[in-house]
């Protein structure tokens, strides 16, 4: 029997908490499963985890496979940081230093400040002060170039048109049949 760690599926429409179980990689996403180990609520603003780590760990040890997003659960946990250094052979004591070095590495980095997606406008003010010019001419040169380009476009796109045969009308096709007949008589 195949053991993976998943995703179960609970919750109200739109509004998904999972379950992370232990279960037969045969049964059903939601169906039958052997153990559950751990709660991930990805609505709330941090994600909620909590996870039973030794349960995790027996099973990971008795070869269960975690899915993906399970995987990458753990993984921000340290579950498995903590299995690789215990397949090493380190002591407890060794294995909970490092742990505890990788968590405070982990929130030092979560600490800096994101970059946030700038509009056109505040990319321009940002470059304009870097480099000493006014705003305005900046902006002026970007909506320039801009103008060029869509210029360019409704030319390819006239050139394009130009190309292409005319679609006749109805009435122009039957004054063109009724010419043909006669001169056919």
């Amino acid at each position: 029997m195949a053991v993976k760690l998943r995703l179960r599926r609970m919750g109200k429409k739109k509004q998904p908490i999972y379950k992370i179980v232990a279960a037969d990689s045969r049964s059903p996403r939601d169906g039958r499963f052997l153990e559950a180990v751990g709660f991930y609520n990805p609505l709330t603003n941090p994600h909620t985890l909590d996870l039973k780590e030794e349960r995790i760990l027996y099973w990971l040890n008795v070869g269960a496979q975690p899915t993906s997003t399970v995987k990458s659960l753990l993984r921000q946990k340290g579950i498995t940081l903590k299995k690789e250094l215990m397949s090493k052979g380190l002591d407890e004591d060794k294995i909970k230093s490092e742990v505890e070095s990788w968590q405070k590495l982990k929130e030092a980095g979560s600490k800096k400040k994101p970059e946030t997606k700038l509009s056109r406008k505040a990319k321009a003010k940002k470059e304009a002060e870097a480099s000493g010019e006014k705003l305005e001419e900046k902006v002026e040169t970007q909506t320039q170039v801009e103008e060029v380009k869509s210029e360019e476009k409704t030319e390819t796109q006239a050139s394009v048109e130009g190309a292409k045969p005319e679609k006749k009308t109805d009435s122009q096709v039957s004054a063109e049949e009724a010419q043909s007949e006669e001169k056919a008589e």
